[in-house]
């Protein structure tokens, strides 16, 4: 009987993982964060500056794609997996008071020290819901821009992710998204491994698998690169880069 991946267990170690970030975000995880990641992902300095600097310090993010999305004032953005808020703050830069920008995340100490930002920073246009990124509680077309940053690679369901995507875009709408992927297809052992899928390893998807999913789903893929700033830094995790490419991409795609 071929092995199986044990969701709920990824669901508990993936909360495990990113309560602690929120919690001790100078801690020892497998993945670099804060602001000396963010800024060598590209992010500009001068715009950090202006997101409040604990949101900054649980950055987990692996790639910068607010290139890939047309930003505007007015707009309205939907950040999946949000986290501590950072990317959610950023956007909120660009959509100014007349748009808005929702970080949907499903752990409570994450949404805690979110919303704890927000309402420090006096952020009317930003807020943070709970919630899955398979099952989306928003209504169709109701966001301009969908943006996620190494969060989909965590989601036992990914083809749910891309359709819950589409169906709350408006048409035309785009989704800018940075996740690890890998080059070649892995084995069961580590794709069935919940520790390893929480460590952001098991879950990433061979590349072309990823984006034909993303098609399916009903986009148009505009651009894939590489992101190869991003580096991990336990020996598990380079072990993989090293035997299956593992890797930061980002996308950009738009709503047919």
């Amino acid at each position: 009987m071929a092995n199986t991946l044990n969701v709920e267990k990824l669901e508990r170690e993936v909360k495990g993982v990113y309560r602690a970030v929120a919690e001790t975000p100078d801690g020892e995880f497998h993945f670099q964060m804060g602001r000396p990641l963010a800024e060598k992902l590209g992010y500009p300095p001068t715009e950090l500056d202006q997101v409040p600097a604990r949101a900054v310090e649980s950055f987990a993010g692996v790639g910068y794609h607010f290139d890939l999305a047309d930003l505007h004032h007015g707009d309205d953005v939907l950040d999946l997996g949000s986290g501590s808020g950072m990317d959610a703050f950023f956007a909120a830069l660009h959509t100014g008071d007349s748009g808005s920008v929702t970080g949907l995340d499903m752990t409570d100490e994450q949404l805690e020290k979110s919303r704890s930002l927000r309402d420090e920073a006096g952020a009317e246009n930003v807020s943070f819901e709970k919630g899955y990124i398979e099952e989306l509680p928003f209504d169709d077309e109701t966001f301009d821009i969908v943006t996620s940053n190494g969060v989909i690679n965590l989601s036992a369901k990914k083809d749910s992710v891309f359709e819950e995507a589409n169906r709350v875009l408006k048409t035309g709408g785009q989704l800018a998204i940075s996740d690890i992927l890998s080059e070649t297809h892995m084995p069961d052992s580590i794709t069935t491994n919940a520790d390893l899928w929480a460590a952001c390893i098991g879950g990433a998807m061979q590349i072309n698998d990823y984006t034909n999913l993303v098609e399916e789903a009903g986009f148009e893929v505009i651009e894939v690169r590489e992101n190869p700033q991003y580096e991990f830094i336990s020996e598990q995790a380079l072990g993989a880069c090293q035997k299956y490419g593992v890797k930061s991409i980002s996308v950009g795609a738009r709503k047919q």
